[in-house]
């Protein structure tokens, strides 16, 4: 039987811009970071995104582990971990030279990972990066490459939806759910698989049907009923589902998925207005990705109009709700008052950072473009009394480096099913209009 050989991996830009954590895990194995990778990160130093803020904590991690052993061995990363070293850069192969004579930053860090593996032949060397491209190139160069997966989620086909429809139900337990407040007992259903905490159900019987919601501590399916939240109301059963999840005070963490068009961000804004009494602020934030990748600084103007596309479909959907009501209503009132008074915030994700989030209504709109070390950094800044909701489509995805299985909004639903405070719902049917549903599907 073969020896097992010991492993290093060399780690490209993007991973560290991905989980400036990465470092740590991998085990026992040991971690190169190519000089090159540093040379890139400084140019992502300065800025207010999620991403520059990755590129300054790795920085500072570098900084509390440096010494001269990062170029000479490595330095120990802990107990059961590996060690960390930088290579400095390497003379192109005539290989390497003959494929991509272009001297970027991706061939130098594949030269290096190239230099280590031919020198390093006791150990197994593998290239880490999240760019399809240079994973491609590497494996052409006979060297090894991974995708960074200490993240994603293993079956994106299952992952958890939130809501589960029973065929055949019993007509007179679905009676007995309309006859009184206190629901059924989950002693009494018999349904497979057994239900998560928060998870809705569509019950159908032969002549009856109703819709459900499992509480979890009191072991009891209690009825949804739909409601009108300031001037939307829901239009299909998977919308009512949303507002239930999005109301309920014992749920502090809610996720909504589905495609453009499903009523996503409207549901969540309309239920924090609805809730603006118990809540000190709203925050209603996305990330900003750009488009083609491009930095938001070549756009003309101040940061104000640079910022303000990426926000306007925000502001649409605080538009359709005002539209509900007559410009002299209270209603339409109250919104123009809470935004003017910085009750209500509509903002880029960014410039949260360093705000408190205690006892605040906290919207994440396209969290599908969010890592998901970002997201977690999100949550763990929540204080006391907020609520956060993170709505997006894990199937439009605008970032280079993230896809279904890796993107923060999946994992998230992923790993908080079964928690008692945390709710999922997905939405399927697109409510904006035919024209907007049917490009949906087949586009």
């Amino acid at each position: 039987m073969a020896e097992k050989k010991e492993k290093s991996f060399v780690l490209d830009t993007n991973v560290l811009l991905h989980d400036y954590n990465s470092i740590y895990n991998f085990e026992e194995n040991d971690i190169v970071i190519p000089i090159t990778v540093l040379e890139e990160l400084d140019r992502f130093k300065k800025g207010d995104d999620l991403i520059n803020f990755h590129a300054r904590e790795f920085t500072r991690e570098l900084d509390r582990l440096s010494g001269d052993q990062l170029f000479n061995g490595g330095v120990p990363l802990g107990e059961g971990l590996g060690k960390l070293s930088i290579e400095t850069g390497k003379e192109f192969s005539v290989q390497m030279k003959n494929s991509f004579p272009e001297n970027t930053p991706d061939h130098r860090i594949l030269a290096i990972a190239e230099h280590i593996s031919l020198t390093q032949a006791e150990r197994q060397v593998i290239l880490v990066t999240k760019d399809i491209n240079l994973r491609m190139k590497a494996k052409s160069m006979g060297v090894m490459a991974a995708d960074y997966e200490s993240d994603k989620v293993q079956n994106i086909d299952e992952l958890y939806k939130g809501i589960h429809t029973v065929e055949n139900f019993d007509d007179d337990l679905i009676s007995k759910i309309y006859e009184g407040d206190e629901g059924i007992s989950s002693e009494s259903v018999s349904i497979e698989p057994s239900p998560s905490p928060n998870q809705y159900y569509i019950l159908k019987g032969n002549r009856s049907s109703a819709l459900v919601h499992y509480d979890h501590p009191n072991q009891l399916f209690n009825r949804v009923q739909k409601q009108r939240i300031y001037g939307i109301e829901p239009r299909n059963a998977e919308q009512t589902f949303a507002f239930d999840a999005l109301l309920r005070e014992d749920v502090q963490l809610v996720s909504v998925t589905g495609k453009a068009g499903t009523g996503k961000t409207l549901l969540a804004l309309a239920a924090a207005i609805y809730q603006r009494k118990r809540f000190t602020q709203i925050f209603l934030a996305r990330p900003i990705v750009p488009l083609s990748n491009r930095d938001i600084g070549y756009l003309p103007g101040d940061a104000k109009e640079k910022i303000g596309p990426y926000m306007q479909p925000l502001f649409d959907n605080l538009d359709v709700i005002k539209n509900r009501f007559s410009p002299t209503s209270k209603d339409y009132q109250k919104i123009e008052e809470m935004v003017k008074n910085e009750k209500l915030i509509i903002t880029p994700l960014a410039y949260i950072r360093g705000r408190s989030l205690s006892n605040v209504y906290f919207i994440v709109d396209e969290a599908q473009n969010l890592t998901p070390h970002e997201v977690k950094t999100i949550i763990t800044r929540a204080g006391e009394g907020t609520k956060m909701i993170f709505t997006g489509d894990i199937e439009q995805i605008d970032t280079p480096y993230l896809d279904m299985k890796s993107n923060g909004l999946s994992y998230l639903t992923d790993k908080m099913m079964g928690q008692d405070i945390f709710a999922h719902i997905n939405l399927v049917k697109g409510e904006r209009s035919f024209l907007a549903e049917l490009a949906s599907n087949l586009l």
